[in-house]
């Protein structure tokens, strides 16, 4: 019956047998990870660990220089942000909605409309990101 499935989906019949091993620990290094600059340098994104991993939510720390902002397009529908600012203050729009995060604070907001970031303090915003994505859209990123 498993060879009959396995011929159906067009997969060897090996993989509907076998397990995936068990994940290790993964150090991500500063040096090593992948960092985002905006044109203007006035926003960073580094993804805290190596992006790829289909099922894995994406972990971001961001910059965002004082009296700054930074515009989101959409991303895909069911997407999700999970933020919280370490240090400064951040002032957020999800599509009509305006929030004003102190350090410490945290927010989780659908990202499946546009939203943006913007500081108006004369500080640094130093933020935390997770980013996760319905079930049915994770290939598609």
């Amino acid at each position: 019956m498993v060879w009959k499935i396995a011929q159906a989906m067009g997969v060897p019949f090996a993989t509907l047998l076998s397990t995936l091993p068990a994940p290790g620990a993964t150090v991500s290094t500063r040096e090593g990870s992948k960092k985002l600059l905006s044109a203007d340098g006035r926003f960073s994104s580094r993804a805290l660990f190596a992006l790829g991993d289909p099922d894995a939510a994406e972990f971001y720390e961001l910059r965002l220089a004082p009296h700054s902002r930074e515009d989101a397009e959409a991303h895909r529908p069911g997407t999700r942000e999970n933020l919280v600012v370490s240090s400064g203050r951040l002032e957020l729009k999800v599509g009509s909605e305006v929030f004003h995060l102190a350090a410490g604070d945290a927010i989780n907001f659908a990202a499946d409309c546009p939203h943006s970031y913007s500081n108006p303090s004369n500080e640094e915003c130093w933020m935390y990101l997770v980013m996760n994505y319905s079930a049915d859209t994770r290939g598609a990123r």
